[in-house]
């Protein structure tokens, strides 16, 4: 008799953590919301009803109309197409800069992690000199020394993240290390490369993940800071930061020119961080039952 072999279908690990994250309220609202975001900078062309530098002198200050939504600003500027097209920068600044320094990150970690001694303090205490001043302050020191600009503020926001995820990454290689598998590849003489980035990454990779999304709103964030002082991207690149920037000697009497470009930072920080809570119950494997 021909033994029939049972294949056992294995869920991937993606699939699970889907649907942790579409059963998680919270997630389910931050994506929606950081969707419609998105869509809504991406087509900008397409729903804005007036150029991103059209100016009408007889029209600023106007408060929001049916005419301009959000109003217009110092020199007849409408603000819902700002918004819009600053939304672009705005995001761009928050995904590249959580990228750039989640790369690194995972990168240092792995290395630190996985060999140890000189290696491992020589990265540690080099990252503990950078991580002795505050984030918005090495943010500050960073853009001052490079200048303002779009590719400036990337790389002020990435430096000052990656610190706290080399060490995030680096607590998971050393949990990894010690795992059975590891030793089984060692014994077959696996490369290093290899059992770094193929056996043991994809077993630790999980909270940089979380701390991905969480980044992405904390640079959006930090880069609306920078611009707000004058060393982020600088105007008239209408930047959610730069909007404040350009509008804070109107507070008082034009409170809305800072409002709106604020309520929409709210927004899209909040977005980021419901769907970062989610990822992380769909990710932790204690709450995913």
């Amino acid at each position: 008799m021909e033994r029939e072999k049972k294949k056992v279908k294995r869920t991937p690990v993606w699939v699970g953590v889907l649907q942790g994250t579409v059963r998680s309220a919270g997630a389910k609202i931050g994506a929606i919301l950081l969707a419609i975001i998105i869509l809504a900078c991406i087509f900008a062309p397409l729903i804005a009803p007036y150029g991103v530098n059209e100016m009408q002198m007889s029209e600023r200050f106007h408060g929001p109309s049916l005419q301009h939504i959000f109003g217009t600003d110092t020199v007849g500027r409408d603000l819902f197409t700002r918004i819009l097209y600053g939304g672009r920068y705005s995001l761009a600044l928050g995904f590249c800069g959580a990228i750039f320094s989640t790369v690194v990150a995972i990168f240092l970690g792995c290395i630190a992690g996985y060999y140890g001694g000189f290696v491992e303090s020589f990265i540690m205490r080099i990252l503990d000199i950078i991580s002795s001043l505050p984030a918005i302050l090495l943010c500050i020191l960073i853009s001052s020394a490079l200048g303002p600009g779009f590719v400036n503020t990337i790389i002020a926001l990435a430096v000052s993240q990656v610190p706290s995820n080399v060490r995030m990454m680096r607590s998971q290689v050393l949990i990894e290390r010690s795992q059975e598998y590891l030793e089984a590849a060692e014994t077959i003489n696996c490369s290093k490369a290899r059992i770094i980035f193929k056996h043991m990454l994809p077993n630790a990779i999980s909270p940089m993940i979380i701390c991905l999304t969480m980044g992405i709103g904390d640079n959006i964030a930090m880069a609306a800071s920078l611009s707000y002082i004058g060393l982020g991207v600088q105007p008239p690149t209408p930047e959610w930061g730069a909007l404040l920037s350009d509008a804070r000697m109107h507070l008082m009497s034009y409170p809305y020119l800072i409002i709106i470009p604020g309520i929409f930072i709210a927004l899209t920080v909040f977005a980021t961080n419901l769907l970062g809570d989610g990822l992380r119950d769909a990710l932790d494997p204690k709450l995913r039952k």
